[in-house]
């Protein structure tokens, strides 16, 4: 009984988490699913699309080059190109998820910019469950919209006027999620600083240098940081 309790409360939890998340992702399916269809694919390619690939960019990279007429090969290499910014994702969790088994490669497999942001703020030791069923929704909502997006796009021509600024607000949450649960402000500067300055430099290439200056920025303050906790340990030891 205290197991299903505690199973009960962490899918409860994990469902509230997911919320934010599924306020973005059923438009922004739905609209991946609508647009995969009327680019001439069927109905069931938009599910099965977003349970193996599970990758919102590189699912809406996917339906010009489908229209077009890409190979395999050509599409799965952009899809990789485009999710590679994943591995430092699982970097960082690596303290909070199993160091083997199937809940570590399934949680890495739905892995995505929002999930990690719900991942990211949670305390290590947080219950497996949680996390796992917060990859679950997450994927769920996104499977679900794309579904429904890809029905309508079979059958009929809708106007998707304003829907292409839910990825922003939904962005736009969980980074104001990501600052109430900051330990530091430095991350939000750099990335305003790191991208002001790209879009002086070269700005048709802001979003790529700006990634570039805050993974320097990330390397230098670790760095830093782990030089002054040796050095706090040599004077306590020294103590």
């Amino acid at each position: 009984m205290h197991f299903d309790s505690e199973l009960r409360d962490s899918v409860l939890t994990a469902f509230r988490d997911s919320i934010p998340v599924m306020m973005g992702y059923l438009p922004l399916g739905f609209v991946f699913g609508f647009l995969f269809a009327q680019a001439g694919a069927a109905v069931w390619m938009a599910p099965v699309c977003s349970i193996i690939v599970y990758g919102g960019a590189s699912q809406y990279m996917m339906v010009p080059m489908v229209a077009a007429g890409a190979s395999v090969p050509a599409i799965a290499f952009a899809t990789l190109v485009i999710n590679l910014r994943h591995i430092f994702y699982g970097v960082s969790l690596l303290q909070k998820v199993p160091s083997k088994g199937w809940a570590r490669w399934y949680i890495a497999y739905t892995l995505t910019d929002e999930t990690y942001s719900l991942l990211s703020i949670m305390p290590v030791g947080t219950p497996l469950a949680r996390m796992l069923f917060v990859c679950f929704f997450n994927h769920l909502w996104w499977i679900l919209g794309g579904f429904v997006g890809a029905l309508a796009g079979s059958s009929v021509t809708i106007g998707l006027t304003g829907l292409d600024f839910v990825l922003t607000s939904l962005f736009a949450m969980l980074t104001a999620e990501q600052w109430r649960n900051r330990k530091t402000a430095l991350s939000l500067w750099v990335a305003l600083f790191g991208y002001a300055a790209a879009r002086l430099l070269m700005p048709e290439n802001a979003l790529a240098v700006s990634i570039a200056l805050c993974a320097v920025a990330g390397l230098a303050w670790g760095a830093s940081r782990r030089k002054r906790d040796a050095g706090n340990c040599v004077l306590n030891k020294e103590a």
